[in-house]
């Protein structure tokens, strides 16, 4: 882990004072790193514990396996909704997910999770709790929800949930753990766990039962509490306890950290122990701040051992002050203010990426105050929120205060859409991993990997992201370089980021940094910047074999499942210091409807988003690409011969602290309805079937009489009306997603003594 809590705090009382200058002169050290690899994952998904498909066993093979589905990945957190749920999914759907503890069960088969026992009226995922273990045993307020039969998540997370991703773990020997997408007060939802009690190092050499029923030898008490506590869609008073009783958990949700965490003005209700913000007016203000309170409370009380991480934080569109609708920027930074250990990052590259609008970005979305308003944005942007798609946003302002807030992307998965879960077509969702999938440094050393040195790697930063295998393999590198015998050669640092590509390791080296990290450098310095990639050689995971009718626009004949890296960019912005609560430029809400996203799919520019949204210095400084001014080389891997791509350049003489990041593509610049002239993504309005009128692409190729994957497949839709390729089958749905990849990395900051401090990052 690279900050301590109090540190961190520390850091930020200093920032808020303005500009702080750095006098001492020392470079950074890198020196001393716990070994680790980039390993991939997902943390937000869904099962029949909340509104998904299938088990979560079946979600765990599907997710982890690496022969029946390659895209298996290295770790795994399976999160649902917060709030409550009627299904019990941990039942499986046949006898090929049966295993000793959770056989597969028929007719009245007697059910046992090793806490609770009844007669089951129906077997399947998608069998009722109160079926299933008897509404007796539904606890909380009336009995689960009001009597009507569903569990509260907080008893579904803690008694059952949990024991069978524990039993999973230990029989596959995998590092899962459990997580929540909480309903969030004042907001829209949140990828979070609290990992303490999970997965304990007891069970590497656990026994496992022969017979159904397994008691766990750890627990999500903790994550089980914030679920009561905190998550909006949890209105239950019973403390966590047996209905009509005090027998059970007897929560209290105060905090002695924070005089607000029993604020009768933000809703505290003394039978429940917790705040219920009430109702109407001010529902999304009061709502926030129960937020912050929340993550007060993982601050007090799991400092180390938990997340907070805004879930596609564009669709639900701008805040609202009377409702629960997004996040404008300044709860961004609340968060990270409130607890910079926890909060540090968002989901702005959504899953649902084969839905008919990408990511369920839509325009006119919501209904906010009697209008209808448009996901933030209207739409994603090569399926990443405007809030990170847009250079010089956001994300870029965030960055350019020297903040630890990061980029992630997750799958959200929920269902096939129209097809059934077993079928490589999707128009909805993709498959943990076999789409996107966010790779982490997780430095675990000689050890296994565990719920906290995974946690650790997505607090580092030291990650990055990617759609379609675009890329599987990245190190980002800056050194600092001085005048005289010490100065580095663009060679030297090229070959410090190709050993740690080519072993999926980061560098341990003196005077350079890599995602996440800071180099402290001298005014002067000349920074050596490289980064070295692997586009993977031969397929994909796409089932579609055909040319990317994107590209075919262009003249570039490129089978779907062999995309090719076409370039990165490298994003440069400057660091200026936090931002003060209250200031001009702490907030801003994005431009709403048409005063960004024009009716034609055209955008404006930075000119209309408030200061507080924008960092007007970020700009992409350098492409590289296969040919042209700025070439990479191709070499061969030292370690298996693959291929990788190293490109260096150099900024020198710096006198002002900045940061520096990537992306990268498969398609080239100006690609209709795609990328504009600098290679900027467009809006997805062009290939989001919801409005089949604004569809642009044509989808020509012919599917064999045999197959869905060799030509444009049967569920694509016809571009309609106003649209100039009305009647033809269009690009959208899975094929959109496939046609169009990218990759972000987070960031490398650069501090310069005298200058601004970067003080989110130690």
């Amino acid at each position: 882990m690279k900050n301590s809590l109090s540190k961190s705090q520390i850091a930020l009382a200093i920032a808020a004072l303005g500009s702080v200058a750095i006098v001492a002169p020392n470079l950074a050290t890198a020196a001393g790193k716990t070994a680790g690899k980039y390993v991939s994952g997902d943390f937000h998904n869904h099962t029949t514990c909340s509104d998904g498909a299938i088990s979560m066993q079946k979600l765990v093979k599907k997710v982890t396996d690496k022969v029946d589905t390659p895209w298996g990945l290295d770790w795994f957190v399976q999160a649902g909704h917060g709030g409550n749920g009627n299904r019990n999914c941990t039942l499986v759907e046949d006898a090929t997910l049966a295993t000793p503890a959770y056989p597969y069960l028929t007719g009245n088969t007697p059910y046992n999770t090793g806490t609770s026992s009844a007669p089951s009226q129906y077997a399947g995922p998608s069998t009722t709790w109160t079926q299933s273990i008897g509404a007796a045993n539904l606890k909380g307020l009336n009995g689960g929800v009001g009597g009507n039969g569903n569990m509260w998540r907080w008893q579904s997370i803690q008694e059952y949930q949990y024991p069978l991703l524990e039993y999973l773990s230990a029989q596959k020997n995998l590092p899962l753990f459990i997580g929540m997408e909480s309903v969030v007060a004042g907001h829209e939802h949140t990828s979070m766990s609290i990992i303490t009690g999970q997965m304990p190092a007891a069970l590497d050499n656990a026994s496992l039962p022969n017979t159904p029923g397994y008691t766990a030898l750890g627990n999500a008490n903790a994550l089980a509490q914030w679920s009561y506590c905190f998550d909006r869609g949890d209105t239950d008073t019973s403390r966590g306890n047996t209905t009509g009783s005090n027998v059970g958990n007897n929560w209290d949700c105060s905090n002695p950290a924070s005089a607000d965490s029993t604020s009768s003005a933000l809703g505290w209700n003394d039978a429940a122990k917790k705040l219920l913000p009430p109702g109407g007016t001010g529902t999304g203000s009061k709502g926030h701040l129960k937020t912050v309170e929340a993550l007060k409370w993982m601050a007090q009380f799991h400092a180390n051992g938990s997340y907070y991480v805004p879930a596609h934080l564009e669709r639900a569109g701008p805040f609202n002050a009377d409702g629960n609708n997004g996040f404008n920027i300044e709860h961004l930074r609340n968060f990270n203010n409130a607890a910079p250990n926890i909060a540090f990052g968002f989901e702005s590259q959504p899953g649902h990426g084969a839905a008919n609008n990408r990511g369920e970005y839509q325009v006119k979305r919501n209904n906010i105050a009697g209008v209808m308003t448009d996901s933030v944005g209207g739409t994603t942007y090569g399926g990443t929120g405007v809030y990170a798609g847009q250079v010089g946003g956001v994300w870029d302002a965030l960055l350019g205060e020297g903040r630890n807030w990061w980029f992630f992307a997750s799958s959200d998965w929920h269902n096939r859409g129209m097809f059934g879960p077993d079928d490589r077509r999707s128009s909805q969702d993709f498959y943990p991993g076999e789409y996107q999938r966010t790779y982490v440094m997780v430095r675990n050393g000689s050890d296994k990997l565990r719920p906290q040195t995974i946690v650790d790697g997505l607090r580092s930063g030291n990650a990055w992201s990617a759609t379609g295998q675009l890329i599987d393999r990245l190190a980002l590198v800056v050194c600092a370089s001085y005048a005289g015998p010490t100065a580095r050669s663009n060679a030297s640092v090229e070959a410090i980021a190709l050993a740690a590509a080519t072993k999926g390791t980061d560098i341990d080296t003196a005077g350079c940094a890599t995602m996440g990290e800071k180099l402290a450098v001298r005014p002067g310095a000349e920074l050596v910047v490289a980064v070295a990639l692997r586009d993977p050689e031969g397929t994909n995971y796409s089932p579609y074999s055909f040319p990317n009718p994107s590209l075919a626009q262009i003249g570039i004949n490129q089978p779907m499942n062999r995309p090719v890296l076409d370039h990165v960019d490298v994003i440069r912005g400057l660091v200026t210091g936090y931002r003060k609560p209250g200031a001009a430029d702490y907030s801003g809400e994005w431009p709403r409807n048409t005063n960004w996203l024009r009716a034609d799919g055209s955008t404006a520019d930075l000119s209309v988003v408030p200061a507080a949204a924008k960092n007007t210095s970020a700009s992409v400084i350098k492409t590289f690409n296969g040919n042209g001014s700025t070439p990479w080389v191709r070499v061969a891997s030292g370690v298996d011969n693959t291929p990788f791509l190293k490109m260096s350049f150099r900024i020198p003489a710096v006198q002002a602290s900045q940061y520096v990041r990537l992306r990268g593509s498969n398609l080239p610049a100006a690609v209709p309805y795609e990328t504009d002239a600098n290679g900027n993504p467009l809006a997805d309005l062009f290939t989001n079937a919801n409005d089949t009128t604004m569809l642009r692409i044509p989808c020509t190729t012919a599917h064999s009489a045999n197959s869905q994957f060799d030509g444009c497949p049967d569920h694509l839709a016809t571009a309609t009306g106003a649209s100039p390729i009305a009647g033809q089958k269009a690009v959208s749905y899975d094929v959109a997603a496939w046609a169009d990849l990218w990759f972000y990395s987070n960031p490398v900051y650069i501090e310069v003594a005298n200058s601004y401090a970067v003080a989110g990052v130690r």
